[in-house]
């Protein structure tokens, strides 16, 4: 007895120092991830002072305030230079990022394609223009970490079909952005990079989970950013940030190249293999900057490159016609009623749209509640979130997303018992809001029934959409910037932008309005759909935000990314006029 106890306690001992060594382990890898950047940050500083004593009369402020349209004007005609705008860039970058923490890595490259891009005789659309990119956008040499660890010991081994075409184009990726942990939430804080705020508020979230894109181009460091999108992550951060972004149709562009270099990296696969894809998409200050990143990259470069991306080229004829639309239009989904601000940026977008010639249709969404829990959730927590939780090595989760990996510890069976005992507790009709309460697919009939489910749905809403002779849609967007922290209690409040990954139609965001003091006088009222835990959380995420942006959500049918550039123009330019 005494030597089985003799070696019970000495399996227990190896075991508690086999966890520790891990951690210690992980824990050196992390700080080694953060010394490399605070390194780079440190070489790209020293380039930017060499530049700067090397030519001290640039006016720092009169380029950055050009915008890309106008730049890619000045830059193609020479009088500015690409070696100019480039160090402009790097310099307010390592600006915004000390206020922010925005950056991921700065991209050393950069030189050596200002070096190749000036030696070209051909001048792409993009030559000359400093581009940001997302974390898991993979770019040779550099790591495509969504802000886990096991991702930090391999590093990409070529560009993304993506990041060539950029270059393609004359365009200098010069920074990888911050991304949250696992890319799944719309906040921006990871274990590894930390953290990072919005530039018009430090108080507040810059969205996410293209958060580090969206504090960046909003802090001025960037003027063109790809970022992706599968639940809101392009649109949020456009929202949060006060930017313009799209969610193109999925396979519009593809080439993201992170998944492949990452098989560990089970998140990555999971994100390209459901029946809900990612799309990825542009963020920058202005449409017209959307419409020629597009038509930049809507090229023959990438259709050869990667041949399942429809050889569709950019449509300036409907980009740029002024045939008056028809025009559908919500400013609830009924699932999740947003602030009274993004409300009333709907109800003036549509007076404005309407007194612009253009005819105004009511149009109500079908089934968001049955979307967001039986289409949407389902679809990533199909095997009950094991998968996902497959991620976090070493059990290291940011507090950010710890609401959800404990929701998805639950045992199924727990589950159930807690959605019988909550049920009579809830006002009813209950819109599912907990992720803990999401039902999973239990076989692999199942399985194929939910992507039958999710096809029948994007059918019946086209069918309804038709019906209705709609050219676009006007909608609202989740909205003004959370407080940090808050996007983790409230994942499901993403109904408004979810729909549209689920029906894989393109959608942008344009910013409109800012919040007054009169928004944040009548938020004091809202009451939500129930005035449940959900509605009130909701309430104190998004209080304390006079001044900062409101947006709308455009959207149009698959395939017609021009058409909706050409609406989310025409809802920009009125929203100035005002």
């Amino acid at each position: 007895t005494s030597a089985a106890l003799a070696l019970l306690g000495s399996s227990v001992a190896a075991l508690v120092v086999w966890k520790w060594l891990g951690k210690k382990m992980i824990q050196k890898k992390m700080e080694e991830a953060q010394r490399t950047r605070d390194e780079g940050m440190k070489k790209m500083a020293k380039a930017v002072q060499q530049f700067r004593e090397q030519v001290p009369s640039v006016q720092t402020d009169a380029i950055l305030s050009l915008p890309l349209l106008e730049l890619t004007g000045r830059l193609q005609e020479g009088s500015l230079s690409p070696r100019t705008v480039l160090y402009t860039y790097l310099e307010k970058a390592l600006e915004v990022t000390q206020r922010t923490n925005c950056l991921r890595h700065f991209i050393p490259e950069c030189e050596e394609q200002l070096q190749e891009i000036q030696r070209r005789k051909e001048k792409g659309l993009l030559y000359g223009i400093p581009v940001s990119i997302k974390d898991h956008i993979g770019h040779k040499g550099h790591l495509a970490t969504c802000g886990l660890v096991q991702c930090l010991g391999t590093v990409m081994e070529e560009d993304s079909v993506l990041v060539k075409v950029l270059k393609r184009q004359g365009a200098i990726p010069f920074a990888m952005t911050n991304v949250p942990q696992s890319l799944f939430s719309y906040d921006c804080s990871n274990p590894i990079f930390g953290q990072t705020l919005n530039p018009l508020n430090p108080q507040k979230s810059p969205g996410g989970s293209s958060g580090g894109e969206g504090a960046l181009i909003a802090g001025g460091g960037s003027i063109l950013g790809i970022g992706s999108d599968m639940g809101g992550s392009i649109r949020l951060p456009s929202s949060f940030c006060g930017l313009c972004g799209l969610k193109p149709t999925a396979e519009r562009l593809r080439g993201v190249g992170w998944c492949l270099a990452h098989p560990s990296a089970h998140c990555g696969c999971l994100f390209l293999s459901h029946p809900v894809p990612c799309a990825l998409g542009p963020m920058a200050r202005d449409v017209d900057s959307l419409a020629l990143c597009m038509k930049a990259l809507l090229c023959q470069e990438m259709f050869q490159l990667d041949p399942t991306v429809p050889p569709i080229p950019f449509n300036e004829e409907v980009y740029s016609s002024s045939t008056p639309l028809r025009v559908g239009y919500y400013d609830t989904d009924g699932y999740f009623p947003l602030p009274p601000c993004m409300r009333r940026a709907v109800r003036e977008t549509r007076h404005a749209l309407q007194a612009a010639g253009h005819q105004m249709v009511p149009f109500s969404p079908p089934r968001i509640p049955h979307v967001m829990t039986e289409l949407f959730m389902k679809t990533f927590f199909a095997d009950g979130g094991r998968s996902w939780l497959d991620v976090f090595i070493g059990n290291i989760v940011d507090p950010g997303l710890k609401p959800q990996v404990n929701s998805c510890k639950i045992p199924r069976l727990v589950k159930k018992l807690l959605a019988l005992l909550l049920k009579p507790l809830v006002k009813i009709p209950p819109p599912l809001k907990d992720v803990s309460m999401t039902s999973t697919c239990r076989s692999v009939k199942e399985m194929w029934n939910h992507h039958y489910q999710i096809q029948l749905y994007r059918s019946q809403f086209i069918t309804q959409w038709k019906e209705l002779q709609l050219d676009v849609v006007l909608c609202p967007v989740l909205g003004p910037a959370f407080t940090t922290g808050y996007p983790g209690k409230l994942l499901t409040a993403i109904s408004s932008t979810m729909l549209y990954n689920v029906l894989n139609f393109p959608a942008g965001v344009v910013p409109v309005s800012t919040v007054t003091k009169a928004d944040e006088e009548e938020l004091k009222f809202y009451k939500g759909c129930c005035d449940d835990p959900w509605d009130r959380t909701l309430k104190q995420a998004v209080s304390g935000a006079v001044g900062m942006p409101v947006a709308v959500q455009c959207v149009a049918l698959p395939w017609q990314e021009e058409l909706c550039l050409r609406f989310m123009k025409e809802v920009e330019t009125l929203s100035r006029d005002k």
